[in-house]
């Protein structure tokens, strides 16, 4: 059974997993308001973004970080890495373990020459950030990398499962991350898709998303299901489907998100399940394309929640970072306040978290979508006492 050994995240709520899954059960949001001149577009936007002097702190006392010039992106997912091994008996130099790295644009801010000074010309490339990351730890095997939209980090860990349970590798260390860039800024503001406020997802006055930095690691194994112990969460299900519906416009039906729960349900009982981590960006065609999509597959009665408004939408980080929230707010039987949520806003009627508090249940799960008609849904379950 494919289990979760250690996780940490990088991003404007702090730099290790414990600081950030802190601040999110307190209310806290890593999102503040930008001009637009510290990126060097025109309009205004709303983002969370990871402090980039202590970042520089943070990986510069790690060791042998002198070799080479990486990138921030790179040092954010070194130091989430390096973070997540720490305390685990796991030689991340051995053969036996894989590098997965999940991002949608990597190192494209690169494509302008006044952030490429020093880096090498192949950086931009997201298979030699995936090899710099893989050689900081000394790992002799080729790196995979993933980069479907937005449901990257879910595709991640379903190739991580895969790769486990075809006993390819013990171990794979899957890292996830996205920074922001003026590309990914203006391609966003093109489709006028960015909010100048904090998001609120499944919100009547809902009016866009806001982007997020981030890096996050998951490191898996697979366990004898007579070896779990309580506490331990399995990956139990992953699925992706694609709807084809349009390049950046998901299915008015919610066909793609409906097929992936479908798939990731089958056999579960949905009384089990203690919540749903929608991928809730707070644009109008998403949210109730989720809501649609949530009632397709009965699930209407369930706690609903988007981590959004803490994070903002971390892309590639994504699947990955909120894995990692929600699988520590399962542990603790609890489920986390959609934050910016206040009045529905879309057709059909969820139980979106007005608060945090305890919730019954030993599974959950996330779900994610992207551009091109993608989606992803992953099954979590929790190992409970007998």
């Amino acid at each position: 059974m494919t289990t979760l050994l250690s996780d940490s995240i990088v991003s404007a709520l702090g730099f290790t997993a414990d600081e950030n899954f802190r601040r999110v059960r307190d209310g806290v949001s890593g999102l503040t308001f930008f001009d637009g001149q510290q990126m060097g577009v025109s309009e205004p936007f709303v983002a969370s973004a990871i402090d980039g002097a202590a970042l520089d702190e943070a990986f510069y006392a790690l060791p042998r970080t002198a070799e080479k010039r990486y990138t921030r992106l790179e040092k954010a997912v070194i130091l989430s890495v390096a973070d997540a091994l720490k305390g685990r008996s796991i030689d991340p130099s051995g053969e036996r373990v894989l590098f997965i790295l999940s991002t949608t644009k990597g190192n494209v801010s690169l494509l302008d020459t006044a952030e490429s000074e020093g880096c090498e010309p192949e950086q931009v490339y997201l298979w030699r950030s995936a090899e710099l990351i893989a050689g900081y730890f000394g790992n002799p095997n080729t790196p995979l990398v993933v980069s479907n939209a937005c449901i990257s980090g879910a595709c991640a860990l379903i190739a991580a499962q895969r790769a486990l349970q075809a006993g390819r590798c013990d171990c794979v260390v899957v890292a996830g991350a996205d920074l922001l860039s003026r590309f990914i800024i203006t391609g966003f503001q093109s489709f006028k898709a960015l909010s100048r406020e904090i998001c609120k997802p499944f919100d009547a006055r809902r009016s866009g998303l806001n982007l997020g930095e981030a890096a996050a690691t998951l490191i898996l194994t697979e366990k004898p299901a007579e070896a779990l112990q309580a506490g331990d969460v399995v990956l139990t299900a992953g699925a992706v489907c694609n709807d084809a519906n349009h390049i950046s416009g998901p299915s008015r039906t919610g066909e793609g998100a409906y097929l992936a729960l479908k798939r990731v349900l089958s056999g579960i009982d949905a009384g089990e399940l203690a919540f749903v981590n929608a991928h809730g960006t707070a644009t109008p065609y998403n949210d109730e394309m989720e809501a649609i999509a949530i009632h397709r597959a009965a699930l209407q009665d369930v706690p609903v929640t988007s981590l959004k408004g803490y994070f903002g939408h971390t892309l590639g980080g994504a699947g990955v970072l909120e894995s990692i929230v929600s699988t520590r707010a399962l542990r603790e039987g609890t489920v986390l306040k959609t934050l910016g949520f206040d009045a529905p806003g879309v057709s059909r009627p969820l139980r979106v978290a007005t608060r945090t508090q305890p919730v019954r249940g030993r599974r959950c799960i996330n779900m994610l979508s992207g551009f091109g008609g993608c989606n992803a849904a992953l099954l979590y379950t929790l190992k409970q006492e007998e």
